[in-house]
């Protein structure tokens, strides 16, 4: 037997970054979900198969239980990162299940680029310790999951993680999050338009340098500072349901991150055509340096002209996804 659980991806209609620093965020869950399936094993040994994290695919096996790394022969930093989620779940799951020398063959599959802003590190997290702990017969209610995604993040991010992406897919819909109060919010349904250009980043090492950015320039912390005002002033809008404020302070939004350095050229191309294909506002998602933006738009002009733009490889409508993690 084994159980399977599944968590959605996210974008950020305002605060990336800033919410590191305490300011508010606004994230919301889309219909692209990491699904990970979960089989105990009679040692405490890991075999881990991921098919659809924007790789080729790999199986290994490696114990669980001390500081064996496992020998992959593709040498990226995003496969390190993919292993120090994973393992720091299955670390998260045996804590809850009181359960520290369990093993489990664990295959991960996602429709959620890896490293491309759209929380796939914080979905795989989320059902991996969803599945590992109903496997082992422990019942976490999502706040809980999501905590413990949280502790995966800040652990392999180095201690510059925020609850954001993890609450997000965990809980599904809109949330905000400020520090550590989280909470859910009701919204109307919001027309997103993805565009991806093909290319993944280092969180860890985008948030270093917006901490080294502040650390140095004033302007900086004011900068910041903006984001949790924009945010603020965009959650009215949302309880009002106007999708034209929104998008105003989503471009806004955009022009802050680029002034935070976290911007790029790829970005910020694919962000005026979608603004140009009649987008009422487009910015970047996540981290930055690569990856994907979002837009808002109910029509077909977004994806239409993202689609047509060279720097973007994939351009898709992301519905909001109602539900955050569940087990399948």
């Amino acid at each position: 037997m084994s159980t399977t659980a599944s968590a959605p991806g996210k974008v950020y209609l305002f605060g990336e970054h800033a919410v590191v620093y305490g300011e508010p965020a606004v994230p919301c869950a889309i219909e692209r979900r990491a699904s990970v399936t979960v089989e105990a094993r009679a040692d405490d040994r890991l075999r881990v198969s991921a098919d659809d994290l924007s790789l080729d695919g790999f199986t290994v096996e490696y114990s669980g239980s001390s500081d064996e790394r496992p020998d992959v022969d593709v040498p990226t930093p995003l496969i390190e990162a993919a292993f120090g989620y994973v393992d720091a779940a299955v670390a998260q799951a045996r804590d809850a299940a009181d359960a520290p020398d369990a093993g489990f063959n664990v295959e991960i599959e996602s429709d959620i680029p890896l490293g491309a802003g759209l929380g796939s590190s914080a979905a795989v997290a989320v059902a991996g310790i969803a599945a590992a702990t109903a496997e082992l017969g422990c019942d976490l209610d999502a706040r809980e999951i999501a905590e413990r995604a949280y502790q995966v993040e800040y652990d392999v991010q180095a201690g510059q993680a925020s609850r954001a992406d993890t609450f997000c897919s965990a809980m599904g819909g809109a949330v905000r999050v400020e520090g550590d109060e989280c909470r859910t919010l009701d919204t109307p349904d919001l027309p997103f338009v993805v565009g991806y250009d093909g290319t993944s980043h280092d969180t860890g090492e985008l948030v270093s340098g917006v901490r080294k950015l502040k650390d140095e320039y004033d302007f900086a912390n004011d900068t910041v500072a903006a984001i949790g005002d924009l945010v603020r002033q965009g959650e009215d809008a949302l309880t009002d349901g106007d999708l034209a404020e929104l998008g105003r302070l989503m471009n806004f939004n955009h022009g802050l991150l680029a002034a935070l350095g976290v911007s790029g050229r790829s970005l910020d191309n694919m962000v005026w055509a979608a603004r140009d294909g009649g987008a009422l506002g487009a910015k970047l998602t996540g981290a930055g340096g690569g990856g994907c933006i979002v837009a808002l738009d109910s029509e077909r002009g977004t994806k239409t002209a993202l689609s047509l733009t060279p720097d973007c490889t994939r351009a898709f409508r992301a519905e909001l996804a109602q539900d955050g993690v569940r087990v399948e």
